[in-house]
């Protein structure tokens, strides 16, 4: 039998098993949209958790290295990615769409993001086990503030009133940080300065999310296992000759792509607006980790540069509630003009 036949068997069984589960009423009476919607919700959530315990993970990883624990984590998402997509018979797909590129000019078009990429998964790991895990994850709040900038600039796409208030309150946090420690942390500088460029790139280039996840960790795994051998030589040896850290590292592998992966089908699945807020869940938790389970830390001072920071999310919060309101209002109003 096939990978691909296997897969299909799997699936199935999948979802005769879904399907003789006590579901809410909702799932069964409702239309496939709203079954899409929760579907959607209930794979956002689980990716945003599933990051959540990826930052915490290389507190377990001791005593390697935070640096340590990305190189390894970098080759166990590839062997899991390219497992998951073998199994899937998607592979050649991913591949079909490579081997249309033609010359240096566009390879190195499309590797001018790896970079970022690398350094962003770098610093996810190396963070938490050094201090900067709340500076980091103030990052990634105002990353989608940044994204919203970036559109205007770049795309030329209008803000509304909210959009503006929430780039206006998140300067006057930065700001007042700025001034209350005389500096601001790189780690949230470049996550939430270079983080867009990476996918503003990869939108400029058409290139879908596993597509390009699949050619950074290729080009990354020699280099990973460069380093591996010949500047941690003491890592490779402590991971080969414990069962413990090769488990450890297996599951990496695999809840990484598992995040990474429900975290594109619920973008795929899910309205932009209700996409954007869902992902604001996912800081939250890297904060509340950050401070309790990691003991990174937190000053009261803080409170007001970050509280000013969380009222710009709470304007985009409203921006796109408000956004999904006008849409629910126009789709009731097409339903009454066809009925009439």
């Amino acid at each position: 039998m096939s990978i691909s036949m296997l897969s299909n068997v799997f699936a199935n069984t999948l979802a005769t098993t879904v399907a003789r589960l006590p579901l809410p009423a909702i799932w069964t009476t409702g239309s496939a949209q709203q079954r899409t919607l929760i579907l959607g919700v209930s794979f956002a959530i689980l990716s945003n958790v599933l990051f959540g315990v990826l930052y915490a993970y290389s507190s377990f990883l001791s005593p390697l290295s935070g640096t340590q624990v990305f190189i390894w984590r970098m080759l166990a998402m590839w062997a899991a990615l390219v497992g998951y997509l073998m199994v899937s018979g998607r592979l050649g797909l991913h591949i079909d769409k490579l081997k249309v590129l033609r010359g240096a000019k566009q390879w190195a078009w499309l590797l001018l993001p790896t970079p970022i990429f690398l350094s962003q998964f770098w610093l996810f790991m190396w963070a938490p086990v050094n201090g900067q895990g709340v500076q980091t994850a103030m990052g990634y709040f105002l990353f989608p503030l940044m994204m919203v900038v970036f559109g205007c600039v770049l795309f030329g796409e209008k803000l509304s009133r909210l959009q503006w208030l929430a780039v206006a309150f998140a300067a006057l946090g930065v700001g007042s940080e700025v001034i209350r420690t005389q500096s601001v942390s790189w780690a949230t500088l470049w996550v939430c300065g270079t983080y867009p460029v990476y996918y503003i790139l990869r939108r400029l280039q058409g290139i879908g999310a596993v597509t390009g996840l699949l050619v950074d960790l290729t080009i990354f795994a020699p280099f990973a296992l460069a380093y591996l051998f010949f500047f941690a030589p003491s890592s490779l040896a402590l991971v080969s000759g414990s069962g413990f850290f090769i488990m450890m590292l297996v599951g990496l592998g695999v809840l990484s792509v598992l995040a990474m992966k429900t975290n594109i089908d619920a973008s795929q699945m899910l309205p932009v607006n209700v996409y954007g807020m869902m992902s604001y869940l996912e800081p939250a938790l890297l904060f509340i980790l950050a401070v309790t389970v990691l003991g990174n830390p937190f000053e009261s001072a803080m409170i007001y540069s970050y509280g000013l920071i969380w009222l710009g999310i709470a304007c985009l919060i409203a921006h796109g509630v408000e956004q999904l309101r006008q849409a629910s209002r126009k789709t009731a109003l097409s339903l009454e003009y066809q009925i009439a």
